[in-house]
């Protein structure tokens, strides 16, 4: 699927910039990159009119703000290409080091290594959330046996788990290419206990989870903390991310009332992370 990149430049920035990541996030975009100028925000084509979906937004309806906008579409097959001239290797705490497969592993000797290579699907560990659900795998003394990594997009944190002693993993998106993307990375870090589905949280049929990943939106997951309250084990994790600092309080609200208890919140940002447990 091709992909549309928006390039939006505000006067002024801030707190605009922020204001607009937490808008279009409920719009259905699904990464962003803040830009000294403003941001850029990325979404399938299949989103639809973005001038129409900008209507909608505090940029039309504050005077206070002045937008300028650019799209570009990117087409499926050119992501590597581009993706190949952006991507640096990301280190995660000096514990963790994503690497795409033209970079220099030998660098990095002595801590963990990913090495991805995404189709069009996000979460190679630029984007902040993926940076704070793999430092909540890192801190963890020890990783559940069983884990389910709800919107696994390129397979980075499922492929993290299993380096970090998981060794029953299911990896499901909603997208056939994150699953495929997954698939192909898995391999490459050389992972044997990585199943994948592609579907909805109605795939989750199993209830002895002892950790869920889930960093998707906030709207999903508030539609989806019910089934993942289901699929753990008494006591079992569930770590949250892909909302913003500002949303936190109400997804551990919302946890806390279905029998979860908060245990920890960080954030990187804007973006937020809460980790729970079943009580």
């Amino acid at each position: 699927m091709d992909y549309i990149e928006v390039t939006i430049d505000l006067q002024p920035r801030d707190p605009w910039a922020e204001v607009l990541i937490a808008e279009l996030a409920e719009l259905g975009f699904e990464s962003f990159v803040e830009t000294t100028t403003g941001i850029q925000a990325f979404a399938p084509v299949t989103i639809g009119s973005v001038d129409e979906l900008l209507a909608t937004t505090s940029l039309q309806l504050n005077s206070e703000v002045a937008f300028t906008k650019t799209e570009t579409i990117i087409p499926h097959q050119n992501w590597n290409a581009q993706w190949e001239a952006d991507f640096d290797p990301v280190e995660v705490d000096d514990r963790l080091v994503i690497l795409a497969p033209f970079h220099d592993a030998s660098v990095y000797a002595g801590r963990q290594q990913i090495i991805i290579q995404p189709q069009m699907s996000f979460g190679t560990g630029h984007h902040q959330t993926t940076y704070l659900m793999s430092q909540y795998l890192l801190d963890m003394e020890t990783v559940p046996a069983k884990v389910l990594d709800m919107g696994t997009g390129t397979g980075v944190l499922a492929i993290l788990a299993e380096k970090l002693g998981a060794t029953d993993i299911l990896a499901i998106d909603i997208e056939p290419w994150s699953v495929e993307n997954t698939i192909e990375n898995a391999e490459r870090n050389a992972c044997k206990h990585i199943r994948t589905a592609t579907g909805d949280s109605d795939l989750i049929t199993e209830t002895d989870f002892g950790l869920i990943l889930a960093n998707i939106n906030k709207n999903v997951l508030k539609k989806q903390l019910p089934i993942y309250h289901g699929a753990l084990v008494q006591k079992g994790m569930l770590l949250l991310s892909g909302f913003f600092v500002t949303d936190a309080a109400e997804m551990i609200e919302l946890g806390e009332e279905l029998g979860f208890e908060h245990l920890e919140t960080i954030e990187k940002e804007t973006w937020a992370a809460v980790k729970l447990i079943k009580k």
